[in-house]
């Protein structure tokens, strides 16, 4: 069972506002009975404020007056429908540690994945797009010290992003190696 936010606050909130049993309160805190009866007698959790679980949204009223009317049965907590929220679009940031191993990660890119666009890659590491030519190009400043690494390994992105370009630029490779088999 998922806990509420901020177990031993929804505890003291509980203990002071309604007439659950030790055992009810502690088993939807995730607290053991003594922890609850120690919050009871204002021995455990003195200094802490009590955090209504109705006004975050975590239980209704209906649940804690049918818990009351019935000490053997359990609060359930509410569960959000809202989907968690995803990242938008736009540049992403990367620590200043892992920004000299950006061009590791492009070279690493053209070589095992080719079919990549410039902006694909551009976009999975976060760099531009004239330092992915320069590494292609092999004109890039820092060219000697540049070894493959894959980026999913260094950090810079998951490897769920990784696999989505790979196979949305999957159709480009053929026709990418076709033309490394020409020249």
């Amino acid at each position: 069972m998922t806990e509420p936010l901020m177990p031993l606050a929804t505890g003291v909130w509980l203990v002071d506002n309604t007439s659950l049993s030790f055992a009810q309160i502690a088993k939807f805190c995730g607290l053991h009975e003594l922890e609850v009866q120690g919050i009871a007698d204002e021995q455990v959790a003195v200094n802490i404020v009590g955090l209504d679980p109705v006004a975050n949204g975590q239980l209704t009223w209906e649940e804690i007056e049918r818990c009351q009317n019935d000490p053997k049965a359990n609060l359930q907590i509410v569960i959000d429908d809202v989907p968690a929220k995803t990242r938008s679009g736009g540049a992403k940031y990367t620590p200043v540690s892992k920004r000299q191993d950006k061009p590791d990660a492009i070279a690493w890119l053209l070589r095992h994945h080719p079919e990549l666009t410039d902006a694909q890659i551009s976009k999975i590491v976060g760099t531009t797009k004239p330092t992915i030519t320069s590494i292609r190009e092999r004109t890039h400043w820092n060219m000697s010290n540049i070894k493959p690494i894959d980026p999913v390994l260094l950090g810079l992105c998951k490897q769920t992003e990784l696999d989505a370009a790979v196979k949305k630029a999957a159709p480009r490779r053929a026709q990418v190696e076709e033309e490394q088999n020409a020249e």
